[in-house]
């Protein structure tokens, strides 16, 4: 009687006896277990990621400020600027561009102010004085524009290589993974964990770094791009200002 008792009771429980015997061990998805269940490797590889990501944001953050702040001062200036000029007061107008150290406009006109006042003003202003005047406009156009631009490339590389960064995890983890499958001689989800994990969340950062770092590129680009517009057409009207004086001191 017991022995059947007992039979029955093994016999309708032998479900749940059997996936007690064979369930997989469980696996833990929380960040802190996938990270202790990644590889030396792939350890690695997030950590180059993250410093790639904390330079990108650097970038970002200092670039931001840059524009935001050459932005405002230049509201300030073009205006003050244009007043002195109107008046014939260069010195005036120099006093201003100066004051404005952050404006990519005032960088510009005082290059070429200072130039033009270098050559001296007489009733005879000779050609040399604007065509000079217009090269050192020039040169401050290009040393701004490098200016604007640093850390841009270094953004644009991060973003162009950081999937690739990450894509060397996933197949580090896709290896594990076999390895995994080899070594316990199953295909089950707790001989491949260790794998999986590592390239999800390789895959994953790599392309948590990139994406911003790409958008981010491609908007500070077109900032840089709006910003050497401004300073062509300033060039412009002050090499029309210096050819009207010009004209006006052969009267």
């Amino acid at each position: 009687m017991l022995v059947t008792n007992l039979a029955t009771v093994v016999y309708s429980n032998a479900h749940t006896v059997a996936l007690w015997m064979f369930q997989e061990p469980a696996v833990s998805w929380d960040p802190i277990s996938l990270w202790h269940q990644m590889g030396i490797l792939a350890k690695i590889v997030v950590i180059i990621l993250f410093i790639m990501s904390g330079w990108s944001i650097g970038v970002m953050i200092d670039r931001w400020m840059a524009f935001s702040a050459a932005r405002k001062q230049s509201r300030a200036f073009a205006p003050a600027v244009a007043g002195a000029l109107r008046e014939g007061k260069i010195d005036e107008a120099i006093r201003v561009a100066e004051r404005s150290k952050k404006s990519h406009l005032a960088k510009v006109v005082t290059a070429g102010l200072q130039e033009f006042k270098a050559h001296g003003e007489s009733n005879d202003i000779p050609g040399e004085q604007v065509e000079a005047s217009l090269r050192a406009l020039e040169r401050a156009e290009a040393i701004v524009h490098a200016e604007l631009k640093r850390g841009l490339g270094g953004l644009a590389t991060i973003g162009a290589t950081a999937p690739f960064v990450g894509l060397l995890g996933t197949v580090v983890g896709i290896i594990n993974a076999f390895k995994g499958i080899a070594e316990n001689k199953a295909t089950g989800l707790g001989a491949v964990a260790g794998g999986i994990s590592e390239a999800l969340v390789t895959t994953a950062v790599g392309l948590f770094v990139a994406i911003p770092a790409v958008m981010m590129y491609n908007y500070l680009s077109g900032r840089v791009e709006a910003f050497d517009v401004e300073m062509d057409n300033s060039s412009s009207e002050l090499i029309d200002y210096f050819l009207k004086r010009r004209g006006m001191a052969r009267k």
